[in-house]
């Protein structure tokens, strides 16, 4: 039904008869001449119905916004004066010949152009007219290319592509699983994969030793803006391989998927050691655009009074540290007491601040209500070692080591985006050497990647102390988002079990595992890969805030979808097939 997109045609086609399908984005009446911008998934062309063409002009006259439309014309330049830059057909128009309705449309909820102002809400509901929206068509577009540029950099590569369940065994890998009842085995379930991660495993241990994945996932957890219950990741697994060799992969494809998208060159990947990451920017995904770094103080505050400094100062699981904001001597004490606030939500007590006034004036310079609980030898100590100076605030943290990172690495983060320090660039790195367990607020350890990621240490080290164990593990980080985390994996039997041992797993690492356990008994070779989730990506990429704009059908932050209503109630003969009673006093509404 037509020769050619909306969004392709330029000047190169003047003179051409062309046929043309799409929605009605705007109409204008001027004095007779009627103008329909007309847009499809490529972009928007205007075509114009004069009175010459009388049948035409008539119909045109009853078309309004969002009416499908198929129409005949010829392309010629548009008159001196009338181009517009603004859009890539913009030196050119159609003058139509011929115009059928297709579909007439009832009047959109919301507009469909650069002004609509619906609310999130709204646009969720009706999903299907938000995505004609030119910025999401781009978005998805771009989407869509990335995930083309990923596959055949891959299989450039020697990667195959291979799909694993989507219906396998509940798997403990830190988040709650979506339970499927099963029909023909009542009172047992089914999980939909939190990753592919075991699976692609078994795969190396069966021999298919380059694997990629384009795979969904679904974690039953509580959503942030760059979380959805459902989602995408570029899953790649391979064995005879080293650390060094899948960061080059990585770096690699991310370069293609950089360079053909968006025709943008990446920067060097600075390696970063978990521990130093930590220390100089309280966080495993550090934003490097951003110039502010923590400082370690706790060797100053040993001795002084002041107790709030003093205890975690000499607490082995204390820090105190301190974060110059340069220039932020003018922020007001209202600004100040939000920024408290603001730590608060990661647990600190409070946020002490000296400001710089006049350093060559000492004491007399400065401004806190902290000082007199200092020595002034000290306060210098303190200034000249984050090199401070006039007009700058410093700000300082002191308590455990987690709350201090989660408190003011937040608020070097929030500093730098109020302050204006973040640089406008694209700042990957690696954050490499992880602790293998962290410590859970019972005091337990739990896995801090998952249970399969490989020690650097023996199984006999790894029993005698597993809170002090390493891991081969790393994550790729850009702009302060973690894209994608992966590891080594273990290949024998012995540390699997040492290290289900060390998680006090006991019986539940043969129940949960035990298919694992067995495969690693024949010959699985050493392996490592890494995930990285695809919708973060495409995220950054576009510069939205949110994934739920680079997703077609998202959920809402409570994982509901406003457009079908679900979840929803199923009747009761559903429920009878699947063996399921609901508790009583509980409905399905």
């Amino acid at each position: 039904m037509r020769s050619h997109y909306c969004g392709e045609i330029d000047a190169a086609n003047v003179g051409e008869q062309v046929e043309l399908c799409g929605w009605v984005h705007r109409r204008r009446d001027h004095g007779g001449v009627i103008f329909l911008d007309v847009r499809d998934r490529t972009g928007i062309v205007q075509v114009v119905y004069d009175p010459d063409t009388e049948d035409s002009f008539a119909t045109a006259d009853r078309v309004r916004n969002e009416y499908v439309l198929h129409m005949t014309g010829r392309v010629r330049p548009r008159p001196e004066g009338t181009v517009n830059p603004d859009m890539a057909t913009g030196e050119i128009e159609v003058l139509g010949a011929t115009l059928d309705i297709l579909n007439p449309s009832a009047t959109p909820p919301f507009q469909l152009d650069e002004h609509s102002d619906a609310g999130e809400d709204v646009r969720l509901k009706h999903r299907y007219l938000d995505l004609r929206r030119p910025e999401m068509q781009q978005r998805l577009v771009l989407r869509a290319r990335a995930a083309s540029a990923v596959r055949r950099y891959l299989e450039a590569q020697g990667y195959l592509e291979v799909e694993t369940p989507t219906l396998t065994k509940t798997t403990p890998e830190g988040a709650r699983d979506y339970l499927v009842p099963s029909r023909t085995h009542p009172g047992t379930f089914f999980a939909l994969p939190q990753s592919p991660q075991l699976f692609k495993q078994l795969l190396m241990v069966s021999g298919f030793d380059k694997y990629y994945q384009i795979a969904r996932c679904y974690r039953d957890e509580d959503l942030r803006h760059d979380r959805q219950p459902e989602f995408t990741q570029i899953d790649i697994e391979a064995s005879f391989v080293s650390e060094e060799d899948i960061r080059a992969l990585t770096e690699g494809m991310l370069r293609q998927v950089f360079r053909e998208v968006l025709e943008v060159e990446l920067p060097e990947f600075p390696v970063l050691d978990y521990d130093d990451a930590m220390r100089r920017f309280g966080s495993d995904k550090p934003d490097l655009r951003n110039p502010l770094e923590l400082v370690d103080v706790a060797d100053l505050m040993q001795q002084v009074e002041f107790k709030v400094f003093n205890a975690p100062a000499n607490d082995p699981k204390g820090r105190v540290v301190a974060l110059r904001a340069p220039g932020g001597g003018s922020l007001s004490r209202k600004v100040i007491d939000d920024y408290t606030d603001f730590v608060g939500r990661y647990g600190a007590k409070g946020l002490a601040y000296i400001k710089v006034n006049d350093l060559a004036a000492g004491a007399e310079g400065l401004q806190s209500p902290i000082l007199k609980f200092l020595p002034e030898q000290v306060v210098q100590q303190v200034l000249a070692r984050v090199g401070a100076g006039d007009g700058d605030v410093v700000f300082f943290g002191a308590d455990r080591h987690d709350v201090v990172a989660d408190a003011m690495g937040a608020l070097r983060n929030a500093l730098g985006r109020d302050l204006g320090l973040i640089e406008d660039r694209w700042a990957p790195c690696w954050v490499v050497d992880w602790p293998l367990f962290e410590e859970t607020r019972e005091g337990a350890l739990a896995p801090a990647h998952h249970p399969f990621t490989r020690p650097t240490c023996t199984p006999e080290e790894l029993l005698a102390n597993p809170a002090g164990a390493r891991a081969a593990a790393y994550d790729v980080v850009l702009n302060g988002y973690e894209l994608g985390g992966g590891s080594l994996r273990i290949h024998d039997e012995a540390m699997q079990n040492a290290v289900f041992e060390a998680l006090n797993m006991g019986q539940e690492a043969q129940v949960k595992f035990g298919f694992l356990l067995d495969a690693l008994k024949y010959g699985a070779p050493p392996h490592g890969g890494i995930a990285l989730g695809f919708d973060r990506l495409v995220m950054l990429m576009t510069g939205v805030h949110a994934i739920r704009d680079v997703i077609a059908f998202p959920k809402t932050q409570t994982a509901a979808c406003l457009m079908t209503q679900a979840p929803s109630a199923v009747d009761d003969h559903q429920l009878r097939d699947l063996h399921i009673r609901l508790r009583k006093g509980q409905t399905k509404e």
